[in-house]
């Protein structure tokens, strides 16, 4: 199998970022990728928790059909405030605001913090990152939902400096 190289993993995460509500299918070699957006949601394990039912393809020639729902814009970058630290997103990926699904958070509005704290794990493909604070300070503001996807140097979290 041919070895995936950091640029290939950033364009399967831009075509999986870009596909909107459908379904896409990747192949490298072994590597076999399905990804669907837009029918449910799903579990840390790739399952499916809660599908929506599958509509009937319409009678009829065949043609080429606008998906219902309209793909979600990318967020708007966020203006961090002088005096503050945000804490970006090392590249596109998901967003986890706790260690495993069901724990508490790392950390809370308002919460104390030091350089070494792990604020929030990243995920890319399933490779799991802890991202520390990186400054001592005041967790003031937590920009971005758990679980969301996110862009590259996307602000997540801010941090007021000591």
């Amino acid at each position: 199998m041919p070895e995936l190289t950091h640029e290939d993993v950033q364009r399967i995460l831009q075509i999986i970022d870009e596909m909107g509500d459908r379904d896409v299918h990747l192949e490298f070699g072994d590597l076999k990728l399905h990804v669907t957006r837009g029918g449910g949601s799903y579990d840390r394990d790739g399952g499916i928790a809660e599908a929506a039912p599958a509509k009937p393809a319409p009678a009829g020639p065949a043609r080429s059909v606008e998906p219902a729902v309209r793909k979600p814009e990318p967020q708007a970058p966020t203006e961090v405030p002088e005096g503050y630290v945000a804490i970006r997103a090392p590249t596109v990926g998901t967003f986890y605001r706790a260690s495993s699904p069901g724990a508490k958070p790392l950390v809370e509005v308002g919460d104390h913090v030091e350089p070494d704290d792990i604020v929030c794990v990243f995920d890319v493909m399933k490779l799991f990152s802890s991202i520390s604070a990186g400054v001592a300070g005041t967790v003031t503001a937590i920009l971005v939902e758990n679980e969301a996807m996110v862009q590259q140097d996307q602000p997540l979290i801010l941090i007021k400096p000591d």
